[in-house]
């Protein structure tokens, strides 16, 4: 079968993680995804590292490892757009094209031509994606926007770890780079509602993403409680502002995570801890209650954690209807049996190492699932191909422009 994004070419002039991430989901999804990378250097992130791709003797490939988590099914084309037959040939591939996505400094394609409006004027159906750190406008327009800055700059630190005055206060970035991950995934949305509005009108559209405003719009609740209240939310470790109990708890081995979210499920709860009383009690009988008296009920929920092993909590909470589980570290992440049930590893052929490791896409769908027709390439892998059949170029061509130093 084919991917819901088969009949779609994507022109991928991106690098690092939002980008790629964006171009990676589309790709799952059946498009066929055109990388475009620096000659003898691609993509930042391909030397990221260690750790790298490892062959079957376990000898360390060229392949970083973080370059591997976001460039799955597409093809690599090395090609310098500095040099004007380079500039050339990407306006032919944009020509042909149906979505570019590019992530440089505001105004920095448009000096070789290559900028949305250059290109519209080429192909008035191409849906041209800009992913800077702040937007194309405004006072940081022309700033560079790295991940952990803009978690600092967009609050999310500040929401982040332990509270002040207790060990290990401060600020504490994710740790992952989510915010240029959410912003792939914005950027992947945005891309499918240009798809639909040109279905309907025609007409392409520049999309202009900012991972300052996703960080933003992706504070979610605890934005709206300052909203609300002119009260900017403070650290609170694993607990929840809004809930209680909804945190982390020593265990006899390690710790439980629960994430009680109605006073039914608390009172679960109290039964299975051997505490019914809890339930009852006018300090902690409703959520709001709960909030309110959060000082007095953790110490008490913690004193009786401790007595019981993670396993066994989850085993009993799990039981009676009490959202409940573990802190797991990767290794357990892929040998949890839910993990195994659903296939969220997967490995594929690759061409140095015989095979490597994915993570599947949460992506489910029941008449176009995502397709895994290949591992990230190898730098410039696909250059000869992409040239030849989708610009026409034959053998005595590509050679030219490889002795120029264009790809």
């Amino acid at each position: 079968m084919s991917g819901a994004l088969s009949h779609l070419r994507i022109l991928d002039l991106s690098r690092v993680l939002a980008g790629p991430w964006c171009g990676q989901n589309l790709a799952d999804l059946g498009a066929e995804v055109i990388k475009v990378e620096r000659p003898k250097v691609g993509d930042d992130t391909r030397h990221w590292g260690p750790p790298y791709l490892r062959d079957d003797e376990g000898r360390d490939t060229s392949e970083a490892a973080y370059f591997l988590a976001a460039n799955r099914n597409k093809q690599s084309l090395t090609l310098d757009f500095t040099q004007v037959e380079g500039q050339r040939l990407v306006r032919e591939l944009a020509a042909k094209s149906d979505i570019l996505i590019e992530n440089f400094k505001v105004g920095g394609l448009a000096a070789y031509g290559l900028d949305y409006a250059s290109l519209k004027a080429i192909n008035p159906r191409l849906i041209y994606c800009s992913i800077t750190g702040f937007g194309q406008s405004g006072p940081y327009a022309k700033r560079a926007g790295y991940d952990f800055m803009i978690q600092g700059l967009g609050g999310l630190m500040s929401l982040t770890g332990q509270p002040d005055g207790s060990d290990g206060a401060g600020p504490v970035k994710v740790g992952v780079a989510l915010t240029d991950i959410l912003t792939g995934l914005y950027a992947t949305v945005a891309v499918l509602a240009a798809l639909a509005h040109r279905q309907k009108t025609g007409e392409g559209q520049h999309i202009d993403m900012a991972l300052l405003d996703v960080q933003v719009a992706c504070l979610a609740n605890q934005a709206m409680n300052y909203l609300t209240t002119g009260v900017s939310p403070k650290r609170l470790g694993n607990a929840h502002p809004n809930i209680v109990p909804y945190q982390a708890f020593p265990t006899a081995d390690g710790d439980l995570i629960l994430t009680v979210g109605n006073d039914s499920q608390f009172r679960k709860f109290c039964d299975v801890a051997g505490h019914p009383e809890w339930g009852v009690d006018p300090r902690f009988a409703s959520n709001g209650q709960r909030v309110a008296h959060r000082a007095e009920l953790i110490p008490l929920i913690r004193q009786a954690t401790v007595f019981r092993t993670t396993a066994e909590w989850v085993g009993l909470l799990e039981a009676a209807g009490v959202p409940c589980g573990p802190v797991n570290d990767l290794q357990q992440v892929f040998a949890d049996p839910q993990v195994i049930a659903r296939g969220l590893r997967i490995d594929l052929p690759h061409p140095l190492a015989g095979s490597t490791p994915q993570v599947a896409s949460p992506l489910r769908l029941s008449a176009s699932p995502v397709e895994y027709r290949q591992a990230p390439p190898l730098l410039g892998e696909h250059t000869e191909r992409v040239l030849g059949e989708v610009l026409g170029l034959d053998a005595r061509q590509i050679e030219a422009l490889r002795s120029q130093g264009v790809i």
